[in-house]
């Protein structure tokens, strides 16, 4: 199957929000609760909210797409310093992007796209002048760490994420841009 990747523009908001509202709920550790998965998908990865990311020129959004069109996959850089001090704390290289979303439909696992989602995100990084990456990563999701692994990202700290009324741990991992 053929995959395109291309930059995401407005009328993609609906189809990332689709995406977002499949690929979310897989990347959360068991305990999290149907409720508040559903909360974060409707406040953070509505259509609504990806029509701002995407109107957001501190935000750079990839999408793949199948040969017919349809979305499998996007990420989300988000360029400049992060708000977070417990993140602004660990990270070692600057200026920075954070990787703040990656994500493939699990029917396109193993097909190189998210290889191909994380190589144009480390591009776009660089070319809009990061100097590193980071993201954070739930300390109970090894799938994803090894993938962030072999793309070259490093545990360099932690932080707090919230989902629902619950703040998850998560791993911050970085990497140097080339």
């Amino acid at each position: 199957m053929t995959v395109t990747i291309r930059p995401a523009v407005a009328g993609d908001a609906a189809a990332l929000a689709a995406v977002a509202a499949a690929t979310f709920p897989l990347a959360c550790p068991p305990h999290t609760t149907e409720e508040a998965k559903a909360a974060f998908i409707a406040t953070v990865l509505s259509k609504q909210r990806f029509a701002e990311y995407l109107a957001d020129a501190s935000r750079r959004l990839l999408i793949a797409e199948d040969e017919a069109g349809v979305a499998v996959g996007y990420t989300m850089v988000n360029l400049g310093d992060p708000a977070d001090a417990d993140v602004r704390g660990c990270l070692r290289i600057h200026p920075t992007a954070e990787l703040s979303k990656c994500y493939v439909l699990p029917g396109h696992h193993g097909e190189g796209v998210a290889s191909r989602l994380m190589a144009e995100s480390l591009r776009a990084g660089a070319e809009a002048g990061a100097g590193g990456m980071w993201l954070g990563v739930n300390e109970e999701n090894a799938r994803a760490q090894r993938f962030y692994g072999k793309h070259g990202f490093e545990r360099v700290g932690a932080k707090r994420f919230l989902v629902g009324d619950r703040y998850e741990d998560d791993w911050v991992m970085e990497r140097a841009l080339p």
